[in-house]
Parts: structure tokens; sequence; C-alpha cells
């Protein structure tokens, strides 16, 4: 706990006003990453090697653009310097602990950008939402990745609708989001990646589903390249006797 209560206190300062009420979830969310890393350890990995497998197929290697960067456990940042000239991290927060391990780690050519991708504010307002509009203003970009970041586009929009609606989300926003979303990497004149968890399935002791959630709302997020499970909450982590598992997809779309 006081290692959280540091890290969102030096954050704080860190963060644009508009996003410091995001600083405490994504503190929350190191620390079960770090109570829950041998059960996503795998997943880490297979998100890393999906990033670079893409990273490597691109022809000019100048700057690469990583949203939804996170924490970094599943970006493959250190690699991705060495592959190119410049590497963007775009996310809502960059939280003091991953500022300073890009900085232990020597990372000079590694840019932050903090930016909401939901494209939930255009919705809002009238517009049609075009979140990923900014890229095209990114000089010399050659790869993008989009890093475990779609469906929880899904779940911060609802969240933020329902309590504008006093407790009732619209039904067509968070599909339109996801479109957007998947539209703008397809649009993208650069090498794209795109690592999502597409619905997750609760799991008891004896195997059996209980409950199987659409995390994508019926949008297809297209053909996958690989698939794979995420044990995002195992076991004893907030049950005895139940855990929630994520299936993932991989795929890759060039210019």
């Amino acid at each position: 706990m006081i290692l959280e209560a540091l890290n969102y206190a030096a954050s704080w300062p860190l963060t644009s006003a508009a996003h410091r009420p995001f600083i405490r979830s994504s503190v929350n969310l190191s620390a079960r990453a770090n109570r829950c890393g041998k059960a996503w350890a795998e997943h880490e990995r297979r998100t890393k090697g999906a990033v670079l497998k893409a990273a490597e197929g691109c022809r000019q290697r100048r700057t690469a653009a990583i949203l939804g960067s996170g924490l970094l456990r599943d970006v493959p940042v250190i690699a991705l310097s060495r592959m190119f000239d410049t590497v963007v991290l775009v996310d809502l927060v960059h939280l003091a602990s991953v500022r300073g391990w890009i900085a232990m780690k020597g990372l000079k050519n590694v840019r932050l950008i903090e930016r909401d991708l939901s494209g939930l504010d255009d919705f809002l307002a009238g517009m049609a939402p075009d979140p990923l509009s900014f890229l095209r203003q990114v000089p010399y970009l050659d790869f993008v990745a989009s890093a475990n970041l779609l469906s929880q586009i899904g779940i911060g929009a609802e969240r933020r609708i329902a309590r504008a609606n006093g407790g009732v989300a619209s039904a067509d926003a968070v599909p339109l989001l996801i479109r957007a979303h998947l539209d703008g990497l397809q649009q993208v004149a650069a090498t794209t990646c795109l690592v999502t968890d597409v619905s997750y399935r609760v799991i008891d002791r004896g195997g059996r589903c209980h409950e199987t959630v659409d995390l994508l709302h019926g949008v297809d997020p297209g053909d996958p390249l690989e698939t794979w499970d995420w044990p995002v909450i195992p076991f004893g982590e907030e049950s005895r006797d139940y855990q929630i598992v994520h299936s993932v997809i991989s795929r890759q779309m060039a210019p």
C-alpha cells in the first residue's frame, strides 16, 4: 500500500488535470499485475512476441507508436527502441514508476504522449469519432501496435456514459467506438499490429464455464493470426472457486 501511495503521489504532478482521475485505476492495475504476475506471464510474453513479429516486417524502421502502452509489462519497449529511431508510447496515464523505469533503462529515443484514445468525447459531442486521427500527424510513422487496449475502450466508455445518463448506457456507443479504433488502424499508412482480448469466461475449479461475455460487442476484429487465453483474474484473486479467463487474439495489417 505504501508503494502504491507513493506511485500515485509521484504520478499526480506528471499527469494533466483532465487525466488525473485515471491515475488510481492505473496504480490499482499495477498492483494487480504484480500479484498475478505468474498467471499473466504467458500472456505478456505472447503479446510482446506478436508485437515484435509484426515490427520485424517493417520495410523502414523510423517511428513506432504503441497505443495503450500502460505498464509496459506486455510491450517489448527495449527491443523496439533498438529497432526504431523513435518509439512513441501513447496512453491516458504514464505512471511515475513507468517513467522512472524508462529513465533507468536509458531509453532516450522513447517519447510519451498522454492521450484519450477512446473517441468518446467526439461521440458525446455528436461527432463521428476518429480517435486515431493524430497518427496521421506523426512524421515517418512506420509501425503502430494497439496493445490490449480495444476492450478497455468499451469498458471505460460504458462506465462514463452510464454516469452521464444516470446509470443507463448507450447501446450503440461502444460498438461504434470499437469500430472507429479498428478503422483507424486499418487506415494508417504504416504496418499495424492488434492485440486484444475479445471475450471472457467465468470458470469454476471443475472446468465448467458459467458465463461468457463478448468484450467487443459484436464487432468483428478480423481474422486472428494467433489466439491464446489470459487468466486475468486467477483463482484466489477475487474468488477461491472461480477464475475469469479472457480470450486474446493478435493480427497484423500491412499498409
